[in-house]
């Protein structure tokens, strides 16, 4: 059994790895209308809903302009789904070895520690992420409101940064490069880690709904106990419904991750020192309501993107993959 699950392990990274780009290819708009609905407050509001957000978007930034961050995304997604989705499998084997069946609480646990896993890669993507989604939205508030000055507060401002996001009321072409340069020189390496707290208070909780009821959701579509195969579309469904219930659960908490990351504020948007100082903000100006913004978009986001992760990774593509390198070097006469 050890064995399997060694021989298995690339199979499962590589699953991980094109489920991640697969889905993220597909949803990122979604995900782009949701980091700017979430990031909007109350008395500046430019979209009304997520439809009129995109619309807006490709108005002003063109059809591309829904993919801004999508670079970082797809670079950093491969390690962090497979992390995530490998890491899960393997708590599950370990907390199953004594051959008992995995209780309710051994799922939840082995979620816990895939949710745990995962955030040295999620933080830093995210974060990178958030500012590139966020600048149009910036963009057309100073268009909106010609008055409204925006300013980059991270502690020691950069000449690059500083031309780059208040230059103009342009959208700003600042990089990700760009952005991870001036967090390094002022920041050090835990500038990237910037709202790690929100991000486990997401990640870990989403994991624990999320592995054991997609796992016994799954399940129900086992044809019997003799045959435990289950249809694609099986997976594919039980990945969504599964995915869009915890993306709903935590949304709070991915609200409160989306504003800590923002290090570029509009006029009258206020700064926030940590968690809790963000939750009190956000209750006493906005009211409990706010920690709901973008729940829609990111269950339509989560939804597809677990639904094919589900698929890519009980259909096998890493496995095929690797067995065609097997073939291809075991006839190899070299």
């Amino acid at each position: 059994m050890a064995q399997q699950q060694q021989i298995s392990l690339p199979a499962k990274l590589i699953n991980g790895g094109i489920a991640g780009m697969v889905g993220v290819t597909c949803v990122f708009p979604i995900d782009l209308a949701k980091t700017r609905l979430q990031n909007q407050r109350s008395g500046q509001q430019l979209y009304k809903n997520m439809m009129d957000c995109l619309i807006k978007t490709v108005k002003s930034e063109g059809y591309f302009g829904m993919y801004r961050g999508a670079a970082v995304n797809l670079t950093l997604v491969t390690p962090e789904k497979a992390i995530k989705l490998a890491a899960n499998d393997f708590f599950r084997h370990q907390l199953s070895r004594d051959g008992g069946k995995l209780t309710i609480f051994k799922e939840m646990l082995a979620g816990c520690c895939a949710g745990m896993c995962q955030v040295t890669i999620t933080t830093p993507m995210e974060m990178l992420k958030i500012q590139l989604q966020d600048a149009g939205r910036l963009a057309a508030q100073q268009r909106v409101m010609p008055s409204v000055v925006t300013t980059l507060k991270m502690g020691g401002t950069s000449a690059v940064l500083s031309r780059s996001y208040n230059a103009s009321p342009q959208v700003m072409r600042v990089s990700a490069i760009q952005i991870t340069k001036e967090l390094l020189r002022t920041k050090g390496v835990t500038g990237l880690y910037r709202g790690l707290g929100a991000t486990l208070m997401r990640d870990i909780p989403f994991s624990v709904v999320y592995f054991p009821l997609f796992a016994h959701l799954h399940q129900l579509g086992q044809h019997s106990s003799e045959d435990p195969s289950v249809p694609f579309y099986w997976s594919f469904m039980s990945g969504c419904l599964a995915g869009s219930i915890a993306a709903v659960a935590v949304s709070p908490c991915d609200v409160v991750k989306t504003r800590l990351q923002s290090l570029k504020k509009g006029a009258n948007e206020e700064t926030y020192n940590g968690v809790v100082d963000c939750v009190r903000k956000i209750l006493k100006k906005e009211g409990p309501g706010a920690f709901l913004k973008g729940a829609s978009c990111r269950a339509l986001v989560i939804a597809p993107l677990f639904g094919i992760a589900q698929v890519v990774y009980f259909v096998g593509v890493g496995e095929f993959l690797l067995g065609l390198l097997q073939e291809k070097g075991a006839a190899s006469p070299f």
